[in-house]
């Protein structure tokens, strides 16, 4: 009875209700003004009329583009307005200035060194150009020196990490879409606890919005008042704002700039399988033990001084450490944001696809993408190249699992197999090609993690990881239901005028 009515009375359902109100007064205050009904209409109208012609000339995705357009078409009175205030993205004054005095320290200390040379030793192979993009358009080097761990499930990760985690000797950093309390917490909670009173750099941050329904309102101050320094990015309030569209989605755990993971999975007890909502729950991530992991510990300072600066050199929390041993290829992380001109997460996906000679295995929660990776994924069928796709048996939101069904058969026509994770939901974010390269991190293939989120992951080149990847893909084909054409013709013969709307508004959601 108390879980129902922290439900009801949660922060998001309060909010919800605030925002219902707001939006219930200014109906209230339109109405009030009927006697004037014509001059508004008109100067909506315009304004609607100059956001389309605004959104033709624009430089982005013809599918956010056609989404915007419909809706303004059909709604000239408010739909401008709307896009006006929801369909930029609009760097608040306090965030950029404190994302330019970042940056200009970033420069100062030259934080990256130069790892040109790993590039250079690169330039014959066929990545050779993907590395190269990330690393000047994503700012991130490509490292050697660096070991890599293939976790095929959360709870194979977890020992791992808390492990980890009490060997921690100078800091620990966690950026996490979501946490909440149970078994995996907790327990990571603890350590956090006696290595903050020890006198180690503790940090915590976690997106507020992803967190809403799991802990309370000011957790934040609970877990500072333990030692724990503790940001909760991106708070709920009860109004309309734009900056709700924009999460920090990225799950990464820093130990002393020695060691990072990433991947899917947050600290939740749903993705170690403690709790079983959905089936089965598969999440896959990588351990990175040597120069990779400095990237890490730069991405999370970066998102750290943005919202709250802390003085100091970054250099200061760069380990003293020789990893000149650690001979396993090649690693890239990278990070996403959704104030850069780039889509770097999607453009990592496309050249992947493109470049493969053989074939391209892919795990995703989502598969709601637009034309351009689309069109990517059914030419690369069409000339041969093994595209495989694995999505869930059991949705976790069901209206997205439509759209992702949605997109089966257009794929499969093309020659594109497609599996649905029979044991439950597959939560991974993986994409491997040809034996050699593969992506790990926290992007799903929809629109929502490539053009809204903070997002990150990591390229991985050469690395014995690999074979572990493949391993996890070829088993995870063998105990999944393939989807073939008379399947979709069964089960997906009516589509309905819902599912033409949610497919163009999916850019959106």
């Amino acid at each position: 009875m108390k879980r129902i009515l922290n439900r009801i009375f949660s922060r998001m359902v309060m909010t919800c209700v605030l925002v219902a109100l707001q939006v219930a007064v200014m109906i209230i205050g339109i109405l009030g003004l009927q006697s004037y009904y014509p001059y508004l209409s008109a100067a909506f109208t315009i304004l609607s009329f100059l956001m389309v012609m605004y959104l033709i000339t624009k430089d982005t995705n013809p599918d956010i583009k056609l989404a915007w357009i419909v809706p303004i078409l059909l709604f000239p009175v408010l739909g401008g307005l709307l896009y006006l205030f929801y369909g930029r993205v609009v760097i608040p004054k306090r965030l950029r200035k404190k994302l330019l005095k970042v940056k200009e320290q970033e420069i100062y200390e030259n934080i990256y060194d130069n790892h040109q040379c790993c590039l250079d030793e690169l330039a014959c192979e066929p990545p050779y150009r993907l590395f190269h993009y990330v690393s000047k358009y994503g700012e991130v080097p490509l490292y050697k020196n660096t070991k890599v761990k293939y976790y095929a499930m959360g709870d194979d990760a977890w020992p791992d990490m808390l492990q980890d985690l009490r060997e921690a000797e100078n800091y620990i950093f966690m950026e996490y879409f979501i946490i909440a309390h149970g078994v995996m917490w907790n327990s990571v909670l603890e350590i956090l606890k006696e290595k903050a009173a020890a006198g180690l750099d503790v940090r915590v941050m976690y997106d507020d919005i992803g967190s809403v329904f799991n802990v309370d309102k000011y957790y934040w101050k609970e877990l500072e008042s333990f030692g724990i320094k503790c940001i909760s990015f991106n708070q709920v309030v009860p109004f309309l704002a734009t900056i709700f569209n924009n999460r920090d989605h990225r799950k990464i755990t820093v130990v002393d700039g020695k060691i990072a993971y990433t991947g899917g999975f947050n600290l939740a007890d749903e993705y170690i399988n403690k709790v079983t909502l959905h089936g089965v729950w598969k999440d896959d991530g990588v351990r990175l033990e040597g120069e990779g992991a400095w990237s890490f510990t730069v991405m999370f300072l970066q998102i750290w001084n943005s919202v709250r600066y802390v003085e100091g050199n970054y250099t200061n929390y760069r380990p003293d450490a020789d990893f000149s041993l650690y001979d396993d290829g090649y690693v890239q992380p990278y990070k996403t944001n959704p104030l850069a001109s780039e889509v770097l997460g999607e453009n990592i996906y496309i050249q992947m696809i493109n470049d493969a000679k053989d074939y391209v295995y892919i795990f995703t929660p989502y598969l709601i993408v637009t034309n351009e990776l689309m069109s990517a994924m059914k030419l690369s069928a069409k000339r041969g190249v093994d595209i495989r796709i694995v999505t869930p048996a059991i949705p976790d939101k069901k209206f997205i699992f439509r759209m992702t069904q949605t997109s089966y058969r257009p794929l499969i026509h093309a020659g594109v197999r497609i599996y649905q994770y029979t044991p439950g939901f597959i939560h991974s974010k993986c994409i491997l090609a040809d034996d050699n390269l593969a992506s790990v991190g926290s992007i799903n293939m929809d629109n929502r993690s490539f053009y809204h989120h903070f997002e990150c992951g990591t390229l991985i080149y050469k690395s014995k990881a690999l074979e572990d990847i493949k391993k996890d893909m070829l088993n995870t084909f063998e105990i999944s239901e393939e989807i073939d054409y008379e399947w979709c013709k069964k089960n997906l013969s009516k589509i309905t005028v819902i599912d033409a709307i949610l497919r163009l508004l999916s850019p959106l959601l």
